[in-house]
């Protein structure tokens, strides 16, 4: 069976039917070729309100269902998931311009979601509490009731799972907006799947669209948790629109993480990790390592190789052949990468390879000789770029990683003892030592710190139940209390 078909989709599940929004339609673009891939349809602000009440009167039935129906209807999108991973997997590489095991990737991370997920629905969710009073006093977890789980292009099946699998698994309806350029692998996909794994109607409403549906999806009066993964600038909007509106908003944003390489490491090992870490998904991931902090007495020998490294690494349309790198995601992010780069080349660093690109192609970029003033140090760059600063002691390490906004994730490559110390010192959300620092998994709590986020608020069942429920305080007496009036 053909789970996507690339005619015209609304990207919601509304009154058991796929019909044009009122938004309109607009053309899927492949970012590799310019072609198209498919027409969606665009939900307008009337779209969501009718989501949104859509969503509120089915949400009260699902969470009254047994955790062992929410759990099957989990399971079998888990299976699905990895039933069709290769026509999802095919979409992910085409829609957001991804190596195809980056799709492997997001697929079977998708699926174990699910798996998760239905295991979360049977999870002990309350506590049993003291109370001076002749009563049993309890509190207990309840769904939140209206999700909204807004995504991002980079990852986007990962990254739209991560929210809307717990959220569904824990009795809450979701109103999903994936970002409309890859709104396929991360809506239509989910929304296909859930629909054949038997999610009954009105629980997920996938709303594809830009500035209009995002604000519209977090000011719908029934929607009572925001769950946002994006940059910082959009996530600082949503969390005081939140403030205003009394909802809870969960945030996982931007960072410019450092990579620190400390004196004694091998370099070789430390070039493959800084590569992967700084190139992978053409550096269009929120945990880049966009810092690289190298020890004095290793700099030249890391650039040298990074640099070598950078030159051989293919790029291309990771459709049509193997490739390392494929296509920046569109025209303006790329405009943006280039910008940084010669801007931090005109201000003194070294162009030690890479700094050009063909089309949406950019080549992998080394820079030496930078300060960390420069525009693609100091700033979250979101492409393949690799600045790297030299340090001397373990405090001036310290201090060059601790010196941003950010604070989402750290990898410091050598010896364990001194990289411990560090870790204890740098205010991060993640720390991976004797690894780069892109890492995730199903099971664990992720989220960042100042600019990158409001804390851990996804994986695990520990963060998802406090992220997608609220705790309701419950007393019961034998007998009808009395009172002196």
């Amino acid at each position: 069976m053909t789970l996507l078909d690339p005619g015209i989709w609304t990207g919601k599940i509304f009154d058991g039917g796929w019909t044009a929004g009122d938004g309109g339609v607009y053309d899927v673009t492949e970012p590799a070729t310019g072609g198209t891939l498919g027409t969606l349809g665009q939900a307008s602000a009337n779209d969501v309100a009718r989501a949104a009440r859509s969503a509120a009167a089915a949400q009260p039935d699902w969470a009254a269902r047994t955790y062992e129906e929410r759990a099957a209807v989990l399971r079998e999108a888990g299976r699905l998931f990895a039933e069709h991973a290769a026509e999802i997997g095919g979409w992910i590489v085409r829609e957001t311009g991804a190596i195809p095991p980056k799709g492997d990737l997001e697929t079977h991370f998708a699926e174990s979601l699910c798996y998760e997920a239905a295991a979360l629905a049977s999870h002990p969710q309350g506590l049993v509490l003291p109370s001076a009073q002749p009563r049993w006093s309890l509190a207990r977890r309840r769904p939140a009731g209206v999700v909204t789980v807004i995504a991002p292009f980079n990852f986007p099946l990962i990254l739209s799972m991560r929210s809307v699998a717990p959220a569904l698994a824990l009795g809450n309806a979701v109103l999903l907006k994936p970002d409309p350029r890859t709104a396929v692998s991360g809506g239509v996909a989910l929304a296909r799947i859930f629909q054949e794994a038997g999610l009954p109607e009105g629980l997920l409403h996938v709303l594809p669209g830009g500035r209009e549906t995002g604000e519209a999806v977090v000011a719908a009066p029934e929607v009572r948790v925001v769950s946002f993964t994006g940059s910082t600038a959009a996530g600082r909007k949503i969390g005081e629109v939140c403030g205003r509106l009394l909802k809870r908003a969960h945030l996982e944003l931007g960072g410019n993480n450092a990579l620190i390489v400390l004196p004694g490491a091998r370099v070789a090992d430390a070039v493959s990790a800084g590569a992967w870490g700084a190139f992978l998904h053409q550096g269009q991931i929120c945990m880049t390592s966009g810092r690289h902090l190298v020890h004095e007495s290793l700099h030249e020998e890391y650039v040298a190789a990074l640099a070598d490294k950078a030159d051989k690494l293919p790029v291309g349309d990771p459709a049509s052949g193997q490739v390392a790198l494929g296509p920046i995601i569109d025209e303006g992010q790329l405009t943006h990468v280039d910008k940084l780069v010669k801007d931090t080349v005109a201000a003194g660093a070294r162009l030690a390879a890479g700094g050009t690109y063909e089309g949406l192609f950019y080549r992998p970029t080394v820079l030496d000789e930078v300060t960390p003033d420069m525009p693609a140090y100091a700033q979250e760059v979101f492409g393949p770029v690799a600045p790297v600063v030299p340090f001397s002691t373990p405090e001036e390490a310290v201090e060059l990683a601790s010196a941003t906004e950010y604070g989402l994730s750290l990898g410091i490559l050598g010896d364990v003892g001194q990289a411990m110390k560090i870790a204890d010192a740098v205010p991060t959300g993640l720390v991976h030592i004797n690894d780069q620092t892109v890492n995730d998994e199903p099971v664990v709590p992720f989220g960042g710190v100042a600019a990158s986020g409001n804390g851990s608020r996804f994986g695990g069942p520990d963060a998802n139940i406090e992220a997608f429920t609220e705790t309701q305080w419950v007393t019961v007496r034998g007998e009808i209390a009395t009172y002196p009036f």
